[in-house]
């Protein structure tokens, strides 16, 4: 039962770090009033440059870097329509996640001939025991620890979340406010980037076709659920990654006990745990906070 408990625990802390880094990622972008729903775009394409940066280099820490910059391109585009542009955040991130998944399928196929995934590549490797815990995640942990610590303890942070509060109050005490929103939407892609990256070259370690499989929404319903808070989106990125690990847990544990159980036919209904803790959490124990009020709102100057 331990060792049950502890290979659950694992396993979730694996499956926390990509939903914990876009979660805090799109936190930022969110409290300086922008809205990116295509970060599951951004884990699709940048897991998918990361695998092929990886598999031309053996080296998984340039495939991570690689994911990053993706993460940052993303980033940049979605910035520029959103904030300069004054597209319709919603049409852009939905542009974006269609973009990507159909081009990581076309570099697929071009790439390595193959339609539902690449060849194994090189991986971070993992440290201690029991727990198996990658590099990454003491990483993401302090990552999403500061950007509470800068969002709620520091001027700049309040400068930050005042353009997604009450933009015209920002301008007004000296704060440039594109500037802002633009640079906090190229931080929290480029986190997202870092998580999708983290995907093939920390975890799976191959690209496989829409490897993402909804994580972009579900690091969505964590912002929702943390109150725009990047403290406590740890928590809620534990949890989703604890539903992840039991959906991949069951069937070979329920394997182990019925060797002649075939459930092969069966292997998608476990895969729907993760969603629908989603739907069940978010719609029974969601703290209501209140989102930025000018969030998702094109800010024009007079």
């Amino acid at each position: 039962m331990i060792e049950d408990l502890l290979s659950l625990t694992s396993q979730a802390l694996v499956a926390m770090i990509p939903l914990l880094l876009a979660s805090v990622g799109e936190i930022v972008t969110e409290r300086s009033g922008v809205v990116n729903i295509g970060l599951e775009g951004i884990l699709i394409l940048s897991a998918f440059v990361s695998s092929l940066v990886t598999f031309s280099t053996n080296d998984p820490y340039l495939g991570l870097l690689a994911g990053a910059l993706s993460g940052l391109s993303a980033g940049l585009l979605h910035g520029f329509i959103s904030v300069y542009l004054r597209g319709d955040q919603i049409i852009a991130g939905v542009g974006f996640n269609t973009f990507a998944y159909g081009i990581s399928i076309l570099g697929l196929i071009n790439t390595w001939g193959h339609h539902g995934a690449s060849p194994m590549v090189s991986k971070i490797p993992f440290f201690g025991a029991p727990l198996y815990i990658s590099p990454l995640l003491p990483i993401a942990l302090i990552i999403a620890i500061i950007c509470w610590f800068w969002l709620f303890r520091t001027s700049s942070g309040l400068r930050l979340r005042a353009c997604g509060e009450d933009p015209r109050a920002a301008e007004a005490m000296g704060v440039n406010v594109l500037r802002t929103r633009f640079l906090a939407t190229l931080l929290g892609a480029t986190l997202t980037g870092i998580g999708g990256a983290y995907i093939v070259v920390g975890w799976i370690g191959q690209f496989t076709r829409y490897i993402s499989a909804g994580r972009g929404f579900i690091a969505l319903a964590i912002v929702a659920l943390s109150g725009w808070n990047p403290a406590l989106s740890i928590a809620g990125s534990f949890i989703f990654g604890f539903f992840d690990a039991i959906s991949l847990y069951l069937p070979v544990k329920i394997q182990l006990i019925n060797p002649g159980l075939n459930l092969t036919s069966l292997s998608y209904i476990f895969r729907i745990i993760p969603y629908l803790g989603v739907l069940i959490i978010v719609s029974s124990l969601f703290r209501r906070g209140r989102a930025p009020r000018d969030l998702g709102r094109p800010y024009i100057k007079e």
